[in-house]
């Protein structure tokens, strides 16, 4: 009877999954995943399929746990609009504050294929937001020009942050956080890529050529999964953008300490003295009662306790045992080609920010001191600085000249350092992002100095919609082509040169040149980055 029951189902469950895969088959709009089948959007060049769950809702006794399969569903689900962002304060550009849980979810470009007989698989590009570990979300980077005109398969996504995503409470430990507290986020991030590797094929893509890029949060989580094991063998390149390994504290004065704002990722000890702070500002002091406690809060007064802290993955545990610098100071991390960049002014961006905190410019009067401690150097020491970037460089601006020092101090030294640490053991193609007349954000206001080539200034040049909004010039429109062009060929097979575009040689520390991304006939050319930002001197005060 069992047989026969067996055999009655099978039969009768054959034509409708026989339908179902017609459906699918016929209907470019329609995709078939592992968990039930999609109706995404059309357009002239690429397709578009948003809001598709990679895990379930991490809500309830999942909140504070690793990544469980999301559940399958029957019929056709709508996959037109993106999911809801991840929990976060910040008014993110492009983002609202949320208090969202349920925000697993991610999206999928492809180009819209007219060859009914091609049969090559895309290269897929997985794209890590960036918003320091505190903001931001898959949805507002619009990846069309990089899946058309790159014939890419791009996936971008939320993945839990702030209190959400990075809290190592150590009374978190164990139970539904399968490997610990506090890098709850990378696991989210490890999820996604297990997923394309699952479901890559039904797209078009190729599960086994993937590249993981990221740039500022991003590009720092893209440093993690080299050296991540659980992200072993689930990536085949990485692209880090404005998130070098060794970046050092930019924004926060050196004298507030390891537990200053910073997405490098801390050590588990410091990391669960500032859970534990947290907690207490949450009303969950008692370590006895803190996970149910904790657990117990609403979203609000969790983001509320964490104010302006600066949350970030945790090394020394299942997720991340080991410092990522350490590893690839030794080697060990997945030996897989590399992209990694800044961009030329960087740390403008983080200047105008600092300068709406305070309510306006730093008074010259109080400049060195406020340098001082930003840099952690002594009165001496920081007087050297300011002889090596006088303020008359900067038509007397402390915001302007405060910028200039920090860029190179705090992202293209160490990026400089990063480049030779992945280029001794992997193809590491260097660039530096240096149109500084890139469009300002278009939500914020001017300022009264140049903002150049600033933090974030060149995704507009690779997405739409992120962040700036302002219309690109025609060389811009150029350097943008040039750019998908660099960054979707190292996709296809590690190497970012062909289509009669500038050279791109390996870095070689030797030589110390990278690539420099600016618009005009002569605006790709290589550059001695070290040189350029002054390096020698900062290793001088070291």
């Amino acid at each position: 009877m069992t047989v026969l029951l067996s055999l009655f189902t099978a039969l009768t469950a054959a034509p409708l999954a026989t339908a179902a895969s017609r459906q699918a088959g016929a209907d470019p709009a329609v995709v078939r995943t592992e968990t039930g089948l999609i109706r995404g959007t059309l357009h002239k060049d690429y397709r578009l399929f948003q809001g598709i769950p990679y895990a379930a809702p991490p809500v309830g006794a999942l909140r504070w746990g690793s990544p469980r399969p999301a559940a399958g569903w029957t019929g056709v689900r709508d996959a037109t609009r993106p999911g809801p962002s991840c929990a976060q304060t910040m008014d993110f550009i492009g983002d609202k504050p949320s208090t969202t849980e349920d925000c697993l979810y991610l999206n999928v470009t492809t180009p819209r294929r007219s060859d009914p007989f091609r049969t090559k698989q895309l290269p897929v590009m997985v794209w890590i937001h960036g918003g320091g570990f505190l903001g931001g979300s898959g949805a507002i980077y619009g990846a069309e020009r990089l899946a058309a005109k790159g014939d890419v398969m791009v996936v971008t996504f939320n993945y839990r942050l702030n209190a959400l995503g990075f809290l190592a409470h150590p009374a978190l430990n164990g139970g539904p956080a399968r490997h610990g507290s506090g890098n709850f986020g990378i696991e989210d991030q490890q999820a996604v890529l297990r997923w394309v590797r699952a479901n890559a094929a039904s797209f078009g893509g190729d599960p086994r050529n993937v590249t993981l890029f990221g740039e500022s949060a991003g590009g720092m989580s893209s440093c993690v999964h080299l050296t991540a094991p659980g992200s072993r063998g689930l990536f085949q390149r990485v692209i880090m953008q404005s998130g070098p390994c060794t970046l050092r504290w930019p924004w926060a004065p050196s004298s507030a300490g390891p537990d200053a704002e910073t997405w490098r990722p801390k050590p588990r000890a410091q990391a669960e003295k500032q859970a534990i702070e947290i907690a207490t500002a949450a009303g969950c002091a008692d370590p006895r009662t803190a996970a149910a406690c904790l657990r117990s809060k609403s979203v609000s007064v969790l983001l509320k306790a964490v104010g302006p802290r600066g949350l970030a993955p945790a090394y020394g545990g299942g997720v991340l045992p080991r410092d990522p610098v350490r590893e690839l100071r030794s080697g060990t991390f997945a030996q897989v080609p590399v992209m990694h960049g800044i961009t030329r002014d960087e740390h403008v961006t983080f200047q105008v920010g600092f300068d709406a905190e305070a309510g306006g410019p730093i008074a010259r009067k109080d400049y060195p001191a406020v340098l001082g401690k930003f840099l952690g150097l002594n009165e001496k020491q920081t007087a050297k600085v300011i002889r090596r970037y006088p303020l008359s460089d900067y038509r007397g601006s402390t915001s302007w000249a405060m910028a200039s020092t920090l860029t190179d101090w705090a992202w293209a030294c160490p990026a400089v350092e990063t480049n030779k640490l992945l280029g001794r053991r992997v193809p590491t193609y260097a660039y530096e992002f240096a149109d500084r007349t890139a469009p300002w954000f278009k939500e914020a206001p001017p300022q009264s100095y140049p903002t150049g080539a600033y933090h974030a200034g060149e995704l507009q040049y690779l997405f739409s919609r992120a962040y700036a909004g302002h219309a690109l010039s025609p060389a811009q429109r150029q350097l943008s082509d040039e750019m998908i062009g660099y960054w979707t060929r190292f996709a296809h097979d590690g190497n970012p040169n062909g289509d009669q575009a500038a050279e791109w040689s390996p870095y070689s520390a030797s030589r110390g040149q990278v690539l420099s991304l600016a618009p005009g006939q002569d605006g790709i050319a290589e550059v001695n980055l070290a040189r350029e930002h002054r390096c020698a001197f900062w290793k001088s005060l070291a």
